[in-house]
C-alpha cells in the first residue's frame, strides 16, 4: 500500500478540453494520478445516471473516488432546524457516494457562531452524533466520513477538534488539510518537526489504523494574520506560500502510511497533485 493522489475537482487543464465530469476519471489516469475528488460543495446536484456513471468510469481507470459535501454545513449550529438541514446536506451526499462507489464524504466541522470553542464543539458532537444514526438508518453505514480541519480562525476544526470528533465512531476519519492548518497556526504548522507531531497526534488519538489511511486536502495557502486562510495558491506561486510538501511526503514515507492526499491549488490541482505524487514516490525510491 501507498499513498494516493489526486484532484479535488477538475483543474483548468481538464476544463480546457472537456466539458463533463465524466470524462474526469480517465483524464486523471492519463496523468498518472489515482484518485478524485467529487466536489459538491455549493450543493448535490448530481442526478442517480451521472453518479453511477462517472462510478463507472472510475472503476474502468482505476480511480478511486471521494465526494466533497456542501461547504454550508454547519455541525455547530445550536438550531435544531439547521440541524436537520445540515442532516439533509450529509445524507444527499452520501446517496450520491454511494451510487458513485465513492468511499468517503468529506464535511466542514462548523463555525463558532460567538460561542467558546468548547460549547460549539459539543454542540458538533451532539450533531455529529446524529448525523450518523441517520446515515446508518438509510443505509449508509459504509460510507466514511472525514470531518475536515478548517482554514479560519473563528471556524471549529483545528486538529484536535477533529480528532475528538472522530472518536465518536470508527468509520470517521479525519480530513487534514495541511493547507488550512498552516493558515490557521498562522504558518507555524510547517516543517518536519510539526508534521511529525501532528502525524503522532493522529496515531495516539485514533489508532495506527485509521491514522494510517487518513483522508487529506493540500495546497499552498495565503493567509491573513487577523483571521487565517485568505485562499488557496498554487506551487508555481514564488512569493512564499506554504505549507512545504517535502517533509511530509518523507514522514508518511517513512512511516509507511497509505494516506489519500487530495490537492486543492487554484485551478493547477492535477498538475500540482502529479508534483505531490513524484516527491513522494522519490522519497520512496531514496529511503529504499
Amino acid at each position: 500500500m501507498s499513498a494516493k493522489f489526486g484532484p479535488a475537482g477538475n483543474s483548468d487543464a481538464f476544463s480546457a478540453v472537456h466539458k463533463s465530469s465524466l470524462a474526469a476519471p480517465q483524464w486523471i489516469a492519463e496523468q498518472g494520478l489515482d484518485c478524485y475528488e467529487y466536489q459538491c460543495g455549493k450543493g448535490v446536484h448530481v442526478g442517480e445516471d451521472t453518479a453511477r456513471r462517472v462510478g463507472e468510469n472510475a472503476r474502468k481507470h482505476g480511480i478511486s473516488l471521494s465526494l466533497h459535501a456542501p461547504y454550508f454545513i454547519n455541525l455547530a449550529n445550536p438550531d435544531p432546524d439547521s440541524l436537520q438541514k445540515t442532516i439533509g446536506y450529509i445524507t444527499s451526499a452520501c446517496l450520491v457516494a454511494s451510487q458513485m462507489g465513492a468511499s468517503r464524504v468529506v464535511i466542514h466541522s462548523g463555525a463558532l457562531m460567538k460561542r467558546t470553542r468548547r460549547e460549539a464543539q459539543d454542540t458538533a458532537l451532539r450533531s455529529l452524533r446524529e448525523v450518523i444514526r441517520t446515515c446508518d438508518g438509510q443505509g449508509f453505514g459504509h460510507i466514511a466520513l472525514c470531518p475536515e480541519t478548517m482554514g479560519k480562525i473563528n471556524q471549529l476544526g483545528d486538529l484536535e477538534e477533529v480528532l475528538e470528533l472522530c472518536t465518536l465512531d470508527e468509520r470517521l476519519i479525519p480530513c487534514i488539510d495541511f493547507g488550512h492548518l498552516y493558515a490557521r497556526s498562522l504558518g507555524a504548522d510547517d516543517g518536519a518537526e510539526a508534521f511529525g507531531r501532528m502525524l503522532d497526534r493522529v496515531e495516539s488519538v485514533l489508532g495506527q489504523s485509521r491514522a494510517s489511511v487518513f483522508h487529506s486536502h493540500f495546497s499552498h495557502i495565503q493567509f491573513t494574520p487577523g483571521g487565517g486562510e485568505k485562499c488557496h495558491r498554487t506551487f508555481d506561486d514564488d512569493d512564499g506560500y506554504g505549507p512545504d510538501w517535502a517533509p511530509l511526503a518523507r514522514a508518511i514515507a517513512r512511516r509507511g502510511w497509505s494516506p489519500t492526499f487530495i490537492c486543492e491549488s487554484a485551478g493547477t490541482q492535477a498538475k500540482d497533485a502529479l508534483t505531490m505524487k513524484r516527491i513522494y514516490q522519490e522519497v520512496l525510491t531514496a529511503q529504499g
